[in-house]
């Protein structure tokens, strides 16, 4: 017999479930989880799951804590396992999505989302992501196409000081943290002209340089912002954090004019809102400094803030 456990697991057709001694070594995985034990606590769900392989809370801790460290097949293998059996666990359906998601197969990331809003039809952060794995899929480019998306490539990561800009212009974009065409495009006119001692001047000049290369200001606004949302939810991961990207705004208890604002620009959820910047918010119809001082403290109370295009 092989003396791995999870052998009992993956491809299993039937097995044999000891509940009691499975519940003995899950406690001592929690045990370990709460010393900052990850090795130990590893090696204790997996014999806990080797136990008992049908229990879908053990299976999640154990393809969670694989995850994050870094043995991410295994994780996979874990995460399928565990919503084999219907109600399939949302969050172990979430997890799974990411995974496939990172690795490039939005098929099987996105099957995993319309299962959760099949369950929840208004579970935001499935939407949210949803969202993100359609529009990653639509980037995919067919191999007749692949000469184009190299070139295009190959443009975005072009320096911006490759180009004919005036000194004052050179300076904003630098200290704004704008290296290349793709930096810039994934930036709105209302961001550049937020930043100080940059003017229409400056403005317009950078709108024409990228006119003659077929491009314009924040066309790439929504990578921005997916950008933004992933590397938010990353820096929560294992936390305890990761449900504040969840929580929709709406709970947030903001003033009528600030929630209409909100509502205009799509934001549901604070990982949508943590995902636009100041002017962006600035940019929207009767959304003034108030509204912003707003939205920031009640950002503050969850730990958040804004993202902030001036690393200064």
């Amino acid at each position: 017999m092989s003396s791995n456990p999870l052998d009992v697991v993956i491809g299993a057709t039937e097995v044999q479930r000891d509940a009691a001694l499975a519940a003995r070594h899950a406690a001592a995985a929690e045990k370990a989880e709460a010393a900052g034990d990850r090795e130990t606590a590893i090696s204790e769900y997996r014999k806990a799951v080797a136990a008992d392989p049908a229990d879908a809370r053990i299976l999640f801790r154990l393809a969670f804590l694989l995850d994050l460290s870094g043995e991410e097949d295994e994780a996979i293998a874990v995460y399928e396992r565990a919503v084999e059996r219907p109600p399939a666990p949302i969050n172990a359906l979430m997890n799974l999505a990411v995974l496939y998601e990172d690795r490039g197969d939005f098929a099987r990331a996105e099957r995993c989302l319309r299962q959760v809003l099949e369950t929840n039809p208004n579970h935001a952060r499935a939407r949210m992501f949803m969202q993100d794995v359609q529009a990653s899929r639509g980037m995919v480019i067919d191999e007749d196409h692949d000469r184009d998306k190299i070139k295009r490539s190959a443009l975005l990561d072009t320096p911006v000081t490759d180009f004919e800009l005036s000194v004052r212009a050179r300076t904003c974009l630098k200290k704004m943290n704008i290296r290349t065409l793709g930096d810039l495009i994934r930036t709105t006119e209302a961001e550049l002209l937020s930043y100080k001692n940059f003017g229409e001047s400056s403005l317009v000049e950078i709108k024409t340089m990228l006119t003659a290369k077929g491009l314009r200001l924040g066309q790439g606004r929504e990578e921005a912002h997916r950008q933004a949302r992933r590397q938010m939810i990353e820096s929560l991961k294992g936390s305890g954090q990761e449900h504040l990207m969840n929580k929709s705004v709406a709970e947030m208890n903001l003033s009528v004019r600030a929630r209409k604002a909100l509502q205009l620009l799509n934001i549901q959820t604070l990982a949508d809102l943590v995902s636009h910047t100041e002017a962006e918010l600035l940019g929207v119809k009767n959304f003034g400094a108030t509204s912003l001082t707003e939205v920031k403290l009640k950002l503050q109370e969850y730990g958040l803030s804004l993202r902030n295009i001036d690393p200064a």
